[in-house]
């Protein structure tokens, strides 16, 4: 992957975006002048397009493993997950339910029903970002219309068993609708949607060195899911709007990338985190690994550390050309209502840090950022000493 500035800094921030791999940019830009047609005209130009989307369908349906279900293209994650909240919802009245680590796109959706009659229950989570699974018990019922809970924690990278969840939901409720936002899962672990058992699962282009703007829901043949966008009848009725053929012939060559690349860089991004927290924990051992080891995708690492802001150290790093994340690139106040749910004391609440990795970075900056951490963090402490 290339780009004019990326000799400049060190990107670690690959959990908020990430940079388009080569494959993916030459394939947009190849498409973006031929492919100006509108897939739903009726001319040879257009039905030929309306092919190829159908193709790169094919495409990202096979890598999720949607063998009993279908894929339709929208914006990106966000429109996904309000597609399901507030069509999937049932009758007024009835159970939602969702994790309390969700993403914004699920949690301020779901805040929106609770405020207009619909019984919305949070499953608490544990310290290390998971969902908690014996409360979340607790709160099934048979009045249960919609349950969303994600598959791997976008601040953590806990990984949550999805087909546990699902099984003990269609037990008590068989009629509800399971989503699961995979946003974070999606080709960072082995998957198969229809091993999950979900009705829905989320995905989108930019977490995968894709384009923004791109984005796609598996939707289980049979789950009854209504459209939150109406107008054409694009995507089968589903979600009306012109498709964009350039943008998900980019999303179509990201998923060919990084299927291809799976093994190698699953492997290499294991091996940096675990030398990155053992580094960390070399220079300063009194940081807390939140990232839980044995039960997590390789790419995040959640620390906190002891006597510092986050957001005050991230800006420290910025000036070394490192660029980091405290949590959700989506809105500053996620932070501020997930990091009270990792059980730190007082001394760690204010200094989380999400280091999140490409395979893109290399060994030497994986040092080098250790080091400057190091500096860093023991300068701002020092600061807060005096």
């Amino acid at each position: 992957m290339t780009t004019d500035d990326s000799a400049k800094f060190i990107y670690l921030d690959n959990a908020a975006t990430t940079m388009m791999c080569d494959e993916a940019a030459q394939a947009l830009s190849e498409a973006l002048s031929p492919e100006f047609f509108n897939p739903s005209a009726r001319y040879k130009q257009a039905t030929g397009m309306l092919e190829r989307i159908n193709s790169d369908r094919a495409v990202i349906r096979a890598a999720l493993g949607g063998t009993f279900g279908e894929v339709y293209f929208n914006s990106g994650g966000t429109e996904g997950n309000n597609t399901v909240i507030f069509g999937a919802k049932g009758r007024k009245g009835s159970r939602i339910i969702i994790g309390e680590g969700e993403h914004d796109s699920i949690y301020a959706p779901a805040m929106e029903l609770k405020n207009n009659g619909y019984d919305v229950c949070v499953a608490p989570i544990n310290t290390d970002g998971s969902v908690n699974f014996d409360k979340f018990k607790q709160l099934l019922n048979e009045n249960v219309s919609l349950v969303s809970i994600m598959h791997v924690s976008n601040e953590t990278g806990a990984i949550n068993d999805i087909a546990k969840f699902v099984r003990a939901t269609k037990r008590v409720a068989p009629n509800a609708i399971f989503h699961s936002d995979g946003v974070q899962a999606f080709l960072k672990l082995p998957l198969s949607v229809a091993a999950l058992g979900v009705d829905a699962y989320t995905v989108t282009a930019h977490k995968i060195h894709g384009p923004k703007g791109i984005g796609a829901l598996y939707v289980k043949r049979g789950a009854k899911i209504k459209p939150l966008i109406l107008g054409g009848g694009q995507e089968s009725n589903f979600r009306s709007g012109t498709e964009s053929a350039p943008l998900i012939r980019s999303f179509a060559a990201a998923v060919r990338y990084c299927n291809e690349n799976f093994e190698a860089n699953y492997s290499k991004l294991t091996q940096y985190r675990e030398y990155f927290a053992q580094k960390l924990t070399q220079y300063l051992p009194d940081t807390v690994i939140i990232t839980p080891f044995d039960n997590s995708i390789p790419n995040i690492l959640r620390v906190a550390f002891k006597n510092v802001r986050g957001e005050v150290l991230l800006h420290s790093l910025e000036e070394d050309n490192i660029l980091v994340g405290t949590g959700s690139a989506c809105a500053s106040h996620h932070e501020s209502r997930f990091k009270q749910m990792f059980g730190l004391d007082d001394e760690h609440i204010e200094g989380v840090i999400r280091f999140s990795f490409s395979a893109e970075n290399d060994q030497n900056e994986v040092d080098h950022v250790c080091e400057r951490v190091a500096y860093h963090v023991n300068a701002l402490a020092k600061t807060v000493r005096r």
